[in-house]
């Protein structure tokens, strides 16, 4: 993955992280306020950005990036300029806004972030003035990917909510097309103990007279789903119904995957991406394209061969060492995480494995962990550089609890795991490593792995 954009000089890249600087300083992403006023009123300043382009929303608790990559290379491959959002980055936060398949420019970021300053400083005023938080990371963030889609501009937005739905700060813009992947438990504090209460919250993108294609859910997430969509008059299309996957084998680099869209069927696709996941992801994207376009016309076969042929999912069980194969997937709860499992033992055949794994304060690491021990792989317990992640010998010790001691090490900083997983991975066999557990975690072995050329070699 490159870091850096071709066209950069040192100083548009210093004004592009000056700007990420200045978004770090506001209230982070772990602590979104449940509120959409703050949001509009800063678009609403600037001339409605969110309104400059047709956006297709996508929410869910997993699969939600993999999917929104899929949709928006098969409208690219349609013809059409897309601009996509995605959240989180793992290595340049420039990551997050794509304009036409790539990141955002660092002029560009430097040079908007500098035209919307006035605007957030305004809105950051009324919201002191009223007592309350000025707009969040997140919140500043999604300002600035509204302003980016309609400078360059784009003719169709795919957007991702940063959390649940409902409140999060994409969800001033009206998706015609509303994406639901499969709702599990995640962020329970924030979003509901329980499927049905998730369902509730993420249900919120969907807008009147909307299309909504879902996932295959669990009945209590389907229940809320159609009761929201019903008082909103609102289409519903769910996977296994309305659409399917027909058929997925394993090929050389992925995958050949059948689809029975909206539209019509399509056979044989090449999906350069692991885990039966990954098809149903695919299966997603194409019935939100096909709905998009007005779900009755098939969509061109060499639309779809190029637009998933060309699909990538950075983070989403992917090398960035091939000797010895090192693998690093973004797992960070315990759905996630079987997934993982499944996928690994249907696209790959490791005798030995490591797990070297980092996990978030507020995330599931128990049971992360118990979803990775079938696989009988040794651990090693470390901690990426977010000041949120697990201190590594806290995780050793939950991570024992679950495998047993005999199964665990624990290394506290990532590069030195990593180094100590890759040498017991050379030494044998049919051995592999896999880095999981968070987001930040493989983000930090993305840029460790660039940064000493592993990926080369």
């Amino acid at each position: 993955m490159s870091t850096v954009t071709p066209e950069s000089t040192p100083e548009e890249r210093d004004a592009a992280d000056a700007v990420y600087a200045a978004l770090l300083a506001r209230v982070g992403e772990a602590q979104p306020q449940p509120r959409l006023d703050a949001t509009r009123r800063a678009v609403e300043l600037l001339g409605d950005p969110h309104r400059a382009a047709p956006v297709i929303h996508l929410t869910g608790t997993n699969g939600k990036t993999s999917t929104s990559r899929m949709i928006e290379s098969i409208l690219r491959a349609q013809g059409l300029r897309t601009g996509l959002m995605t959240s989180p980055h793992l290595v340049r936060f420039t990551e997050r806004i794509r304009i036409d398949g790539e990141p955002i420019a660092d002029e560009a970021v430097a040079r908007i972030w500098e035209e919307i300053l006035p605007v957030l400083g305004l809105v950051d005023a009324e919201l002191e003035g009223r007592g309350e938080v000025p707009l969040t990371y997140f919140e500043a963030l999604t300002v600035l990917a509204f302003a980016a889609f309609a400078d360059a501009p784009v003719d169709v937005v795919v957007l991702e909510v940063g959390m649940g739905g409902e409140w999060d700060s994409t969800n001033v813009a009206d998706g015609q097309v509303a994406v639901i992947t499969p709702i599990a438990i995640d962020h329970a504090e924030r979003l509901g103990r329980t499927i049905a209460e998730i369902a509730r919250t993420k249900s919120g993108i969907i807008k009147p007279g909307a299309a909504v294609v879902t996932a295959f859910q669990a009945p209590e997430a389907l229940e809320v789903l159609h009761e929201v969509a019903a008082a909103r008059e609102a289409s519903v299309a769910v996977e296994g119904g309305a659409f399917a996957v027909l058929d997925s084998r394993v090929a050389v680099g992925g995958q050949l995957v059948s689809v029975r869209g909206l539209a019509g069927e399509y056979r044989d696709l090449a999906l350069p991406l692991y885990g039966r996941y990954q098809s149903e992801n695919a299966a997603l994207a194409i019935a939100a394209v096909e709905s998009f376009l007005g779900g009755t016309v098939r969509l061109a076969d060499d639309v779809l061969e190029a637009g998933l042929g060309a699909a990538t999912s950075p983070g989403r069980l992917h090398p960035v060492s091939v000797d010895p194969t090192v693998l690093v997937d973004a797992a960070h709860n315990p759905h996630g995480a079987a997934a993982l499992v499944e996928a690994l033992g249907e696209y790959f055949d490791f005798d030995e494995l490591v797990v070297v794994l980092g996990v978030l304060g507020d995330k599931d690491a128990t049971g992360i962990v118990r979803a990775l021990e079938p696989t009988g792989a040794r651990f090693l317990a470390t901690q990426s550089e977010s000041d949120r992640a697990i201190p590594a010998g806290e995780l050793a010790a939950s991570v024992a609890a679950v495998v047993g001691p005999d199964r665990v090490d624990m290394v506290e900083r990532l590069d030195d795991a990593l180094d100590d997983a890759r040498d017991w991975a050379a030494r044998g066999e049919k051995r592999g490593v896999l880095v999981t557990g968070s987001i930040t975690l493989v983000g930090d072995a993305i840029a460790i792995a660039d940064d000493r050329g592993w990926s080369d070699r």
